[in-house]
This record gives structure tokens, sequence and C-alpha cells, in this order.
């Protein structure tokens, strides 16, 4: 093959990835960050087993939102309203934007917190600086160049993955852990579950992966007279994509859950209070420099941020396409304010309300893991649905869901029940 039509293949390859990678980085936000460092710190090695049973789930789930997207060339919302009552998309409606407004006040906080690690400037100021800054992105950048700064901002995990390799680690142990579920029954162990099933199989992921598809397709001009023109090529690359992006994912979050057991842990941290703590995980990737310390938070910082930036505008887009979908209103990113205010305005009211919930006196880390919990609830009812959509003929055509693909998504719907009911049931047998 020549050179010419080897980087020919590589540039299509590129080009083919989109809403699934850019989806899988932005699950690992700050509210990923903060639960996978708290599960490790607080539970060692343990919380490796859910990662490794929680990626063909959330690959099943994210490939059936995506597929709903490509083929019906609606997001989420509209599928619903087109094709269910409107309780039904008023409830679904309801929880991706109360669930994102909480997620977004979290990560906004977690931001500046980590932030004031490296500069010594006011929490407030920094606040409403990144807050500014996202509005200002997201608002007034075109999709096409918006797309490729989510993608680079991708690259701020790998700081994790590379920590991960650089220090010595037991990995004749990490492999049994990974492997081998090590469960125990109590609030505390099964309120991280929740919370790590809650960050990774998010309410606003199922919306957002759903609309950028049909992002994609407008972008492509596969839309003709309101139906998409796809192949079955492109399903493969949608799933591809997807299948790459969720494994991104999950491999970060495994990482940190390691770095959280074998630096915190291991050393008598089991509790992660705050950003300074969760940004201890990081210092053997630099603890033969000068400065260590504080090398080590800007690092933190940076990932925080840099993953905040990607997270925050995805969380208050997907909730601004539930809200349009169902309202009729002129909705997408490709989009300019003047065509789609309604769109952009529930941008700016989900992310100025986030901003607010700063000022309520919840500590930034622990409100990231609070909403990941709440993530991991207000993710069932979702579920329910989707595995309905995905499978329906009607709806799906020749694109339903197998067998195979509709017992993984029923079976994500059933883990998540399960591990919030007895998260509860545990907190109730022990008041």
């Amino acid at each position: 093959m020549t050179k010419r039509k080897k980087d020919s293949k590589l540039k299509e390859f590129v080009d083919s990835l989109g809403p699934g990678i850019v989806t899988g980085a932005a699950d690992d936000d700050p509210s990923g960050i903060a639960t996978y460092t708290q599960a490790g710190s607080q539970f060692g090695y343990a919380p490796l087993s859910i990662i490794l049973l929680i990626y063909p789930f959330m690959t099943a789930v994210q490939e059936a939102c995506a597929r709903i997207g490509a083929v019906t060339g609606k997001g989420l919302a509209a599928v619903i309203k087109a094709n269910y009552n409107k309780y039904v998309l008023y409830s679904m409606v309801l929880l991706v934007v109360v669930a994102n407004t909480i997620n977004i006040g979290a990560n906004i906080g977690a931001m500046a917190e980590a932030a004031a690690l490296v500069v010594p400037i006011n929490f407030v100021i920094l606040t409403f600086s990144f807050t500014a800054l996202i509005l200002t992105l997201e608002v007034f950048t075109s999709y096409k160049v918006y797309s490729r700064i989510l993608k680079w901002l991708v690259l701020s995990l790998f700081a994790y993955p590379l920590t991960v390799f650089l220090i010595d680690q037991p990995w004749l142990k990490i492999l049994k852990f990974s492997l081998l579920p090590n469960f125990e029954f109590s609030f505390n162990f099964f309120f991280i579950v929740t919370a790590i099933l809650g960050t990774t199989i998010s309410p606003y992921m199922f919306f957002w992966e759903a609309s950028q598809e049909v992002e994609e397709e407008k972008a492509k001009h596969l839309i003709k007279a309101g139906k998409p023109k796809i192949t079955k090529k492109f399903i493969q690359k949608l799933r591809i994509d997807n299948a790459l992006g969720m494994f991104f994912s999950n491999f970060a979050a495994w990482c940190i859950i390691v770095l959280g057991a074998t630096v915190l842990h291991h050393n008598g941290i089991t509790d992660v209070a705050n950003a300074a703590d969760a940004a201890k995980a990081l210092e053997p990737l630099v603890q033969t420099f000068p400065y260590a310390g504080f090398l080590s938070k800007f690092i933190f910082a940076v990932g925080i941020i840099g993953l905040g930036l990607l997270g925050v505008p995805i969380l208050s887009a997907s909730a601004a396409y539930a809200i349009s979908e169902a309202f009729n209103m002129k909705e997408g990113l490709n989009l300019k304010f003047k065509k789609a205010h309604g769109f952009y305005g529930v941008i700016t009211i989900a992310t100025l309300i986030g901003l607010c919930i700063n000022f309520i006196g919840i500590d930034p880390i622990k409100a990231l893991i609070f909403t990941a919990v709440f993530n991991g609830i207000a993710a069932v009812p979702l579920l329910f649905m989707i595995a309905l959509i995905s499978g329906n003929k009607k709806i799906m055509g020749k694109y339903r869901s197998g067998k195979i693909s509709q017992t993984l998504v029923w079976s994500t719907f059933a883990v998540m029940t399960v591990s919030a009911l007895i998260m509860f049931y545990t907190l109730i047998i022990n008041i």
C-alpha cells in the first residue's frame, strides 16, 4: 500500500471517529474522576471488577442510543414524543434536565476548586470565569470548530494511564480484583457502586449521543426529505466509534481507580475530602521532579479543567436537545444563535443555574459523587425507554436491536435497578 493510500485510510478512520469518542471522553468528566478516585481510595482494588462488567453494558446502551439517532434522524426526546404519550416524554425530559443541571453545577465547582490549587484566585471569580468561557465557546463557536475542540480535549485523560504504568504496581493482585467480583454488602459500598454506574452510564450520554449522530448526518448532508440515508457501512462505523469511545472511557476509569487504591488507600487516605486529596493520586508521575506536590496539582487541575470544558457543554446541550425536541424548538449546535434562540437559551439557563448551585454550601468534590449517585438512579427509567425503542421494528426498521444488543440493554436496566434498590435497602436497615 502506498504512503498516500495509507494516509487516506488513516484520515478516513480518524474522520469516522466522532460522537462515540467524544461521549466516551466526556463520561470521564470531573464527576467521573472524583467518583473513581473515591472508589479506589475507600475500597482499594475491590471496585475494579465493576469496570470490567460495565463495559459491555455501557457499549450496548450507547450503541443503541447512537443507532436510534442515526436511523430516525431525530434525538431521543423527539423519538419518544413521536411514539409515546406526553407524560412519558415530560417525565424523561425532566429527569435528564434535573440530572444535568446538578451535574453542571458540580463540574463548574470542581473546575474552580482544581484551578485554585495552582492559581491564587478567589473561588467565586473562577466559577464565573469558567461559566463565561464555556458559554462563549458553546454558543458562539461553529459546530465544526467546536467538535474539533472537543476531540482535542480528550487528551486531558492521558495523565492517569501514564501514571499507572510509571509506578510499581501489584499487577497480579490488580488482575485478580479486575477479573473476580469482590463485593461487600454495605451501604457505603453500594453507594459507590451506584455512583460508578451513574457516572459511567449517565442520562446525559443517552440524549447527547443520539443527537450528535443527527448533527453528524446533517453536517455530511445525509438527511434527505427529513429521513437519513444510511448504509450498513455507516452503522458499522458508528459501532466502531462507539466501542472505541467506551473502551477508552472505561480504561481511563480503571486507571483512576488503580491510582486511588495504590497511591491513596495504601497510604491511609480513605476519603477524598477535597481537590488536593484527589490530586495526590498523580504525585508519583512527578515524584522525581522539584516541586512534585505543585506539579501533581497542576496536572490534576489541567485534567479537571479540560474535562470540565468538555463535559459541561455536553451536559447543557443534551438538556437543550431534550427540551427543544419536546417543545418543537429549532435545535442543533450546527445552527447559529439567531436561528435557535430557544436551544441556546436552555443551554445558558441550565449553565447559570448550575453555577448558582455552587453557592449553597456544598463541597464541590462531595457534590460530584452525590451527582453520580443521582445519575445512577435517574438512568433507570431512561434505560427502560431505550430498550423499548431500540428493539421496536416500527421505529427502527431493519436496524432494530438484535438479541445480543437487547439482552445487554435490558441487563443494564436490571443491574442499575438492583444496585439502587440494594443501596436504599442497606441505608434503611442501618438507620
